[in-house]
């Protein structure tokens, strides 16, 4: 695992506290809580042991509701060169054949590759990417610019919904790092009776099992989101 971390946040849940380490979680809990429960999902895996209750109230979740919006508004494009610094066709052409590329694969070999492809961009901070504390790229917005920890979910998630996993296979998972007592981003597949971790800051896809240094805090998807407790 690198160093590298982020924040990684619906709003300002998940934001860093440099100076109380661990605040941020209970501040995210408390207002999490405000919002209500809904039915607990019962048929999913256990996300790293958690019990999770489910919401479709998205209110919270502004920047994650605006990159989907800005995702489906990626496929138009406008005319314009890879090598160019805004993001244009040329970007968004790339991206969907190296998809097409995966299309026939077995789905784990798809999510292997989705995972790797994405990794492989580089890590920027959105204060230095984007001049903004905290900012949710699309896809398209990635692949231009690069990003950080949610910005490698979410276009990891985008790539594995095109693929055709459906909405009950992939979320994107805001976490505590317990070892560096901050905020991260992951995504999660739900595949074979088990839950596949793809992190950008550990190389291998690996079952959510065999990871102990995450505390989930919610994960989201575009139907709903999820509250996760121990």
């Amino acid at each position: 695992m690198t160093t590298r971390t982020c924040r990684s946040s619906g709003s300002v849940y998940l934001d860093r506290m440099r100076n109380a380490p661990g605040r941020w979680l209970v501040i995210c809990l408390a207002v999490l809580a405000s919002l209500g429960d809904g039915p607990a999902n019962a048929a999913s895996a256990r996300l790293f042991g958690t019990t999770e209750t489910r919401s479709n109230n998205f209110k919270p979740f502004k920047k994650w509701t605006a990159a989907v919006e800005r995702t489906l508004r990626e496929a138009a494009g406008r005319p314009g060169s890879c090598q160019e610094t805004s993001l244009n066709a040329c970007h968004y052409k790339a991206w969907m054949e190296y998809l097409d590329e995966l299309r026939g694969l077995d789905p784990m070999e798809q999510v292997r590759k989705v995972n790797h492809y994405m990794n492989r961009q580089r890590y920027i901070t959105d204060p230095k990417n984007w001049g903004k504390k905290d900012y949710w790229a699309s896809p398209g917005e990635f692949l231009n610019r690069r990003g950080d920890c949610e910005d490698y979910a979410i276009a990891k998630y985008v790539s594995l919904k095109r693929l055709g996993f459906t909405d009950e296979q992939v979320r994107l998972i805001a976490v505590k790092d317990l070892n560096l007592k901050v905020g991260h981003a992951i995504l999660g597949v739900w595949m074979n009776d088990t839950i596949y971790i793809l992190d950008n800051q550990v190389k291998p896809v690996t079952e959510h099992t065999r990871i102990r240094h995450y505390q989930p805090v919610f994960s989201i998807n575009e139907p709903a989101w999820w509250r996760h407790r121990g």
